[in-house]
């Protein structure tokens, strides 16, 4: 089934139902589902064909989930890229993907335009906004175009979405979504993350180009509303206000955008009785953080580990679950990061891909009809991350005898020293809970004698003061004496990449830099 007759199917069932709402402007599914299809008509009028790709570059607004289900309404595959990327790596995305058209809005109409001679496949820039010479204007494309569209008939595995990494470890990769890994995603979001139904909402505080675009499709099969915040910045004011003004029931959220809300002292003076469920995920959350998050709007929380690879859960710690007392066993599962999902098997092994028993730490493999095609164009890095019909992640962890997931680090992150194996995550947990802590990131920088030794980089809370020794003696209460940091760097800010993961290559990048053997 194309996944883009999920809009088709609402707009019939739910026709007055609110599809999107935009600050004050709101589509009815009828209204929103005439948008799609005019735009899919004008898609194919440009010549864009069933099995080709259109590249969306926009801030989160209407026209990107118009633009969205009309590629997949079309049979084209959509390539959405996060709009805090650099316009290099944006015309890098649309060149691989040989994207034939760009959907753009105002912040990147001129810098990318500049770009285009580094986009030689790209037939057609159109714009939201007025457009330079040469482009389209999006609403002077969809004008005349016949409101109803025919959803293109597609085998299981046909492009849907081409969902690019972050790049944390170099050249971001295209993973290929089918419309059947789409429609699986779909169907046990409700089996293990949250029911729905028209009358829930969703709000998109997350860029859509990512986890929060996802998650439309579950929200978007079931009727319910789309709740766009008409802000190009996370501002948690906006973001409380708006979830007590349109009663939504689920957000998805990176760990990063939390840590935000129970920051900020607005987060006392609002309403957060509607809320159901609010997933997050994309990187580690200290167990700090997320207690205070429970205390602050309640026991809504769903934990998803997942990667573009395999959309968008792999496994699932459920709100029932996020408890702020219980016995030993409660408490350390909050650290992990849950179960497997009902559709997916998850193993640990090691590095000759053989099973490793609970409790052996060793890399997470996925196998599911959930994980991707492959790599668009790739196929040396397919059969690497695919090899022997399992999706390898990159991430090390445990599971344990009930199947919970514990993950441990990235292997790139891993730190060597003096022979062990030692996980930043671990040293994380135990620093952030420092009071004077507000984000933490622990590498491995060259050593003569040990060849890694354990740094910490420190961001401090406003106000705050503390000292390297005063750190490395707070872990000492916690840790074994070779797991401490042997130094401390105090910085204003961690830095991180536009999905808000820890950029743990570029802080390592100065200290190994010019040495004759790199550990990354």
């Amino acid at each position: 089934m194309n996944v883009g007759t999920l809009f088709t199917k609402a707009a019939r069932s739910f026709p007055q139902g609110l599809a999107i709402a935009y600050g004050e402007k709101e589509w009815t599914y009828r209204e929103a589902n005439e948008r799609v299809n005019r735009l899919a008509n004008a898609l194919r009028g440009l010549g864009i064909q069933k099995g080709s790709n259109v590249a969306i570059l926009l801030h989160n607004c209407p026209e990107f989930l118009e633009t969205l289900f009309a590629c997949f309404k079309a049979g084209i595959g959509a390539v959405p890229i996060n709009f805090r990327l650099h316009p290099k790596e944006c015309s890098f995305i649309i060149d691989n993907s040989e994207a034939q058209a760009v959907v753009l809005g105002e912040d990147f109409r001129d810098s990318l335009y500049t770009l285009k001679r580094e986009m030689p496949r790209v037939k057609h820039y159109i714009s939201t906004v007025e457009p330079l010479e040469g482009m389209l204007r999006y609403e002077a494309l969809i004008k005349d175009q016949p409101s109803t569209f025919a959803d293109e008939e597609v085998e299981r595995d046909h492009l849907a979405w081409l969902f690019y990494t972050s790049g944390t470890t170099g050249r971001p990769k295209g993973a290929m979504l089918t419309h059947h890994n789409l429609m699986i995603m779909t169907m046990n979001f409700y089996a293990d993350m949250c029911s729905l139904g028209p009358e829930d909402a969703i709000l998109h505080a997350a860029p859509l180009s990512h986890g929060s675009g996802l998650y439309c499709l579950p929200n978007v099969a079931k009727g319910a509303a789309n709740i766009i915040l008409a802000s190009k910045a996370f501002e948690p004011r906006i973001v409380f206000e708006t979830i007590q003004r349109r009663r939504v029931t689920n957000i998805f959220m990176a760990p990063a955008m939390i840590k935000r809300l129970i920051l900020s002292p607005e987060i006392d003076r609002h309403d957060f009785s509607s809320l159901k469920c609010i997933n997050y995920g994309g990187a580690p959350i200290l167990v700090e953080d997320l207690k205070a998050a429970v205390k602050k709007m309640g026991q809504v929380f769903v934990q998803l580990f997942g990667q573009a690879e395999a959309p968008m859960t792999i496994s699932y710690l459920r709100k029932e679950e996020h408890l702020l007392e219980g016995t030993e066993e409660q408490m350390r599962r909050l650290t992990s990061a849950g179960i497997p999902r009902t559709d997916l098997e998850v193993k640990i092994v090691d590095d000759m891909d053989g099973d490793l028993p609970p409790g052996k730490m060793g890399e997470i493999v996925v196998r599911g009809e959930v994980v991707m095609k492959g790599y668009w164009k790739n196929p040396e890095a397919t059969a690497e991350t695919l090899r022997g019909g399992w999706l390898h992640t990159g991430d090390l962890g445990i599971m344990d005898e009930k199947d919970y997931v514990y993950i441990l680090d990235r292997a790139k992150d891993m730190i060597i020293s003096g022979g062990e194996n030692i996980y930043s995550r671990e040293i994380e947990d135990v620093i952030i809970k420092h009071p004077a802590v507000l984000e933490v990131a622990v590498i491995g920088v060259p050593d003569e004698k040990w060849g890694e030794s354990i740094k910490a980089i420190v961001s401090l809370r406003e106000g705050k003061k503390a000292t390297e020794e005063e750190i490395v003696n707070f872990c000492k209460e916690y840790l074994d004496s070779f797991k401490k940091p042997k130094s401390v760097e105090f910085i204003d800010a961690i830095p991180k990449n536009a999905y808000g993961k820890v950029l743990k290559r570029e802080l390592r990048e100065k200290y190994w830099k010019g040495e004759s053997r790199r550990v990354r």
